[in-house]
């Protein structure tokens, strides 16, 4: 399952929303900003296990000074919030986007942003950040945390796995875009690009899909 986060700030300029992931990637935080529909930049930060372990650091954060006011971010509550405030379908668009902008980029183990380029899982985590919604950060541990959903299924934003190392164990993963085809970072040397799921090599090691989102997502 996905886990709880802390979403501190809502700031009309970047800057500030910059300020403050750093300040908290300082801490030792994998803190993140986002761009809310509003138009105002957010920061969260965290994935633990209950909303209890949540709310006991942030009131620990708030009293050391370090944040002030703070939302909890329960996964279900969150994806139920973005249907109901979006039309259906929007926020899955909008992972298709922000995976659109990055086709291009280089593939780098480890990667995970625009600027030193991304893995696979570097990349999925990374998209799924920028729309407020956490992911582990490899992609056998991605494979965990989502629903099944069938080939057959599959819609725009879920996750397709595949085994590339000749056995059945996860070991690479792209973001649906439908029409079966997926956007990845697949390998060193190459940049991110779409595939198509029908394509030999990606149809023979394919494992599955996982969603993370509602039907209406």
């Amino acid at each position: 399952m996905l886990g709880h986060s802390i979403q501190v700030g809502a700031f009309a300029n970047l800057d500030n929303a910059v300020r403050l992931m750093q300040k908290l990637d300082d801490l030792g935080f994998d803190a993140y900003y986002y761009r809310h529909a509003g138009g105002l930049y957010k920061v969260r930060f965290g994935d633990y296990p209950s909303r209890k372990e949540a709310e006991s650091r942030a009131v620990q954060l708030r009293e050391a000074g370090l944040i002030e006011e703070f939302y909890l971010v329960v996964p279900e509550q969150s994806a139920a919030a973005r249907f109901r405030r979006y039309q259906s379908g929007t926020l899955r668009k909008m992972l298709v986007s922000t995976a659109e902008g990055f086709l291009g980029i280089p593939y780098e183990w480890g990667g995970e942003s625009a600027e030193t380029g991304f893995d696979c899982s570097g990349l999925a985590m990374t998209i799924y950040k920028l729309n407020g919604l956490n992911l582990p950060r490899n992609s056998r541990a991605q494979y965990q945390a989502g629903s099944p959903v069938r080939r057959e299924d599959l819609a725009p934003g879920d996750l397709v796995f595949f085994a590339t190392n000749g056995d059945a164990m996860v070991s690479h993963v792209g973001i649906y875009t439908g029409n079966g085809r997926f956007i990845h970072a697949s390998k060193k040397g190459e940049s991110i690009r779409q595939s198509s799921l029908r394509n030999g090599y990606f149809d023979g090691c394919y494992v599955g899909g996982r969603t993370y989102l509602g039907k209406d997502g």
